[in-house]
């Protein structure tokens, strides 16, 4: 089976082992190999490794071997168990404390490279959604996440963070500073923004999508009513080294629009259970022509119309509405999904 591989010559593999593994795109279930004086280096998400090198990297599809089989959790239990990965830690939500004990045992002993299990201890709540944890293996809740080719350092306890949602935010990162955007600006006698667009996320967290729109060459602000969210913010700017173009404050957003008011080029609302609640303030931060990534959750019989016609009730006084994208992110409970809508505002 052909998988996608980084090429490169010997002398290169270290560095470029080590750049990926800390982007943790190395593909795990196929041996590095070495043909004809190169290097193969499987790995998971080609684009995100091309991004991970600005493009200045090779990747082909190739034939490697596959890696010796890895005792996994479900090797050592009469069942398979339910966990998400976060880092070095496991994340479970078990309410029986003998299962959950015999799973966090089960991921400790196999191959897995976890040192930390956290049991789920209560639901999201709080204007913070943040959620408590039991502490069942490892030194505290505190994990080093990375995601295409960004490193976040975030307190489970102290903020609210998805992993679910990386390949959602890469879809968003991707767009921007795109050839596409940057297009639409000239057509509109604008031309690109010096410096890259001005990037608003409205409910920011520890940085999933501000960080990699930085990256990207966006001028980012992000609000967040958590103030340690922020200062995670502040910290992962500084180790993605993109602390000068990455403002972060703690504040109601609603308080804080006003001072941005026509800034945004593009603004992240993440908040699918109450984003309408905010909208006033987005179409106050939002420039000329401003691109909204919507969040929502909708029962599926109508899971696109209600943030639409929200966005149309509260922006068509000012703005040319047009929805680019209806998304659905994932499945969020029976009949609910969570949906992102693109949207263009253009004045």
């Amino acid at each position: 089976m052909e998988v996608p591989c980084v090429r490169v010559a010997p002398e290169q593999g270290e560095a470029t082992r080590s750049t990926l593994a800390d982007a943790d795109l190395i593909d795990d279930g196929y041996e590095i190999s070495v043909e004809d004086n190169w290097l193969y280096i499987p790995v998971t998400a080609p684009e995100a490794a091309r991004e991970a090198f600005d493009g200045n990297v090779d990747i082909v599809s190739r034939t490697v071997p596959e890696r010796e089989r890895q005792t996994m959790p479900a090797d050592l239990l009469a069942f398979d168990p339910t966990y998400e990965r976060l880092g070095k830690a496991a994340l479970i939500d078990e309410d029986d404390p003998e299962r959950a004990r015999a799973i966090t045992d089960a991921i400790l002993e196999s191959d897995l490279p976890v040192e930390t299990v956290l049991n789920k201890a209560s639901k999201v709540k709080g204007e913070t959604r943040v959620r408590d944890w039991e502490l069942l293996a490892g030194e505290d809740t505190e994990v080093v996440h990375r995601e295409y080719g960004c490193e976040f350092l975030l307190d489970l306890a102290e903020v609210y963070f998805s992993p679910r949602l990386a390949t959602e935010r890469h879809r968003v990162a991707q767009q921007v500073g795109s050839e596409a955007q940057c297009a639409s600006e000239t057509a509109n006698g604008q031309g690109p923004r010096a410096g890259g667009e001005h990037a608003f996320d409205m409910f920011a967290g520890v940085g999933p999508f501000v960080i990699p729109f930085a990256k990207r060459g966006a001028e980012c602000v992000g609000v967040d009513i958590n103030p340690d969210a922020i200062e995670y913010l502040r910290e992962n700017a500084r180790r993605n080294g993109v602390e000068d173009r990455v403002t972060a404050i703690n504040d109601d957003v609603r308080d804080v629009a006003i001072d941005y008011e026509d800034w945004a080029d593009r603004i992240v609302m993440n908040l699918p259970h109450s984003a309408d609640e905010f909208l006033e303030s987005a179409v106050t931060l939002a420039g000329d022509d401003c691109t909204l990534h919507y969040y929502d959750i909708q029962h599926e019989d109508d899971p696109f119309g209600p943030g639409e016609r929200a966005i149309r009730a509260v922006a068509e006084s000012e703005y040319d509405v047009t929805v680019n994208t209806r998304h659905t992110v994932r499945s969020y409970a029976p009949h609910e999904l969570n949906v992102c809508l693109d949207v263009r505002l253009e004045r």
